[in-house]
């Protein structure tokens, strides 16, 4: 009976064990980012992950208590990491479309965007289709403004499309393009920088309705419904007011 009692006793503990383990693993959340696509996600020259997604990320683990690690990966790879279970949610300034609906579940958008156009100051610079017609115009791969641009203009300029915005902005400033397409926020951004100074937005924003998600795998319902009830309350309490004011002198939400 006493060998019995100890057994049961011994079977408790790594039962209880487990149950701590898997509640200690349970609130560890990874989170990826792409950490080229400033001012919302780059590496510091540290070699840190910093910008406005990298912030969010970070307030929202705050909010929920819990332990994160957020890693860098390339964009190409980002949905087919988070499906291969490397990480758990994507927080990378990600459009919630209809086709990636059909892979990744999406929170509540956490940002608004629009598209512009970018080209050199001091040049006059139409953006209709026909006044475009023969112009190469420049845009970051596996994204809305690439998409635009090859829906809307791909029979009328030479679209080059580019594995990180970087690579796109260096194309630009070098003259290899003509102009470029960009999400409106980090073009901001690149603008004011030496660089960006010799370029300005030309035209209108382009208004698709575009909403910026976390993108977490289809079935994790609870994790998704976690991060928006975090993002509330960061909107509620001013912490998200405090982030956007550290990037853009205006509401991106």
């Amino acid at each position: 009976m006493q060998v019995f009692k100890k057994t049961l006793i011994s079977l408790a503990l790594v039962t209880s064990a487990a149950l701590v383990s898997t509640s200690a693993l349970a609130d560890r959340i990874r989170i990826a980012t792409e950490g080229a696509y400033a001012p919302f996600n780059y590496i510091d020259n540290t070699g840190a992950l910093q910008g406005f997604d990298v912030d969010i990320a970070k307030a929202l683990c705050a909010q929920m208590k819990a332990e994160c690690d957020i890693v860098a990966q390339d964009w190409d790879g980002i949905i087919p990491g988070l499906r291969a279970r490397r990480y758990d949610a994507i927080i990378a300034s990600m459009s919630i479309t209809p086709e990636r609906q059909r892979v990744v579940a999406f929170t509540d958008p956490y940002y608004s965007n629009v598209l512009a156009f970018i080209g050199p100051k001091g040049t006059e610079m139409k953006t209709d289709a026909a006044s475009l017609r023969g112009k190469t115009l420049g845009a970051q791969r596996a994204t809305i403004a690439g998409q635009y641009l090859q829906d809307n203009l791909g029979r009328n300029v030479t679209v080059r499309l580019y594995d990180t915005q970087d690579n796109a902005y260096l194309d630009l400033a070098a003259g290899r393009l003509d102009g470029m397409v960009s999400d409106k926020f980090p073009a901001y951004d690149w603008l004011q920088t030496e660089a960006g100074s010799r370029f300005e937005f030309k035209g209108e924003d382009i208004d698709i309705d575009d909403k910026i998600g976390i993108a977490v795998r289809q079935n994790d319902n609870a994790l998704r419904e976690r991060f928006n009830k975090a993002l509330k309350e960061i909107v509620d309490n001013g912490v998200y007011a405090e982030i956007n004011a550290r990037y853009f002198p205006f509401s991106i939400r």
